[in-house]
């Protein structure tokens, strides 16, 4: 009995100890960072600062499984009147690929990225009227979060535009035989990066303004 007891005072003061460690932790970290006492925080906003565009990549394939979770993440993006008004086309056909990268300047790395997904805007699910543009800032927000989602894997990605330069938009349209209300707002090629890249100091209190410019 005397023997129990004892062990049970040695666990209480064992777990006393963890949480004194893990409360003195937490509110160091705190103190250093303004975030909250979650662990997913600190990962969250370290994938936000330290993405950085890619583009030059490995040969090493990207399985069917991590596009899906690509996809399923820019899905997850907010669009208005939850109207959702997008399509994406995933490229993996290296004929494709190549001509992308010979016919648009901007997107020459496609030519070694094993694959590339067309962020495109679909005017049958767009609002009508002022709000019908809308659809380009919910694209948008669907390749910010695809970028994130690939940089948090491990991938590399960058976004190449395309909507509104009128070539860019044929050439696109005609290659990836995209109907007449589907508009491709951007391709943004993808692949495992031959090196680490430097994200850039993009931060500037001289943009930031408070109740009036």
């Amino acid at each position: 009995m005397k023997t129990s007891y004892f062990i049970i005072i040695i666990m209480g003061i064992a777990m006393a100890g963890m949480a004194a460690k893990i409360m003195l932790g937490t509110s160091e970290h705190k103190a250093d960072t303004g975030l909250e006492e979650t662990s997913a925080g600190p990962i969250t906003i370290e994938n936000i600062m330290t993405r950085t565009s890619v583009r030059a990549y490995s040969d090493r394939p990207v399985s069917e499984a991590t596009v899906d979770t690509l996809l399923r993440a820019a899905m997850a993006a907010p669009t208005a009147r939850n109207a959702q008004p997008w399509q994406f086309v995933v490229i993996t056909d290296r004929a494709k690929l190549d001509s992308i990268a010979v016919n648009n300047q901007n997107i020459k790395m496609a030519a070694e990225a094993p694959l590339a997904i067309a962020v495109c805007g679909d005017m049958s699910k767009a609002l009508e009227g002022h709000g019908q543009d809308y659809w380009i800032q919910d694209c948008s927000a669907a390749t910010e979060n695809l970028l994130l989602a690939a940089h948090a894997m491990g991938l590399g990605a960058v976004w190449c535009g395309i909507y509104p330069i009128p070539e860019r938009v044929a050439f696109v349209s005609s290659l990836l035989s995209l109907p007449d209300h589907i508009i491709p707002l951007n391709i943004i090629p993808i692949g495992y990066p031959k090196a680490a890249g430097t994200p850039k100091e993009k931060f500037d209190s001289l943009n930031i303004h408070y109740n009036n410019y």
